[in-house]
């Protein structure tokens, strides 16, 4: 009984472990955190920790609807020169729109 125990408690502080070493990795740039993640098995990722509830307050951030937008900059679409969205700033309405065009 005494050795069950043990190992009960072993597989829960691995486990416990675990979860946190992905959820503090998500907090990182999304390329780091997908080369971290890259090392830990997808069935395991997705079976056995509660990825999306992890994900979405990891990645919750300060935005909020109707707040502004972050400062970014981005490659014209010909490509020969960077557009800054904060060069629009207070000049006029911007409407963003991101999509996969692929």
């Amino acid at each position: 009984m005494r050795r069950l125990s043990k190992t009960i408690l072993a597989a829960v502080l691995i486990y416990t472990a675990a979860g946190l070493a992905v959820f503090l990795g998500m907090f990182q740039p999304p390329a780091r955190f997908a080369h971290l993640a890259a090392f830990v098995p997808t069935s395991v990722m997705f079976s056995a920790l509660p990825v999306e509830i992890m994900w979405k307050t990891a990645r919750a951030g300060p935005l909020r609807p109707g707040g502004p937008a972050p400062d970014f900059h981005l490659p014209a679409t010909d490509k020969t020169a960077t557009v800054r969205l904060s060069s629009h700033r207070g000049i006029r309405p911007v409407m963003l729109i991101f999509g996969s065009y692929t």
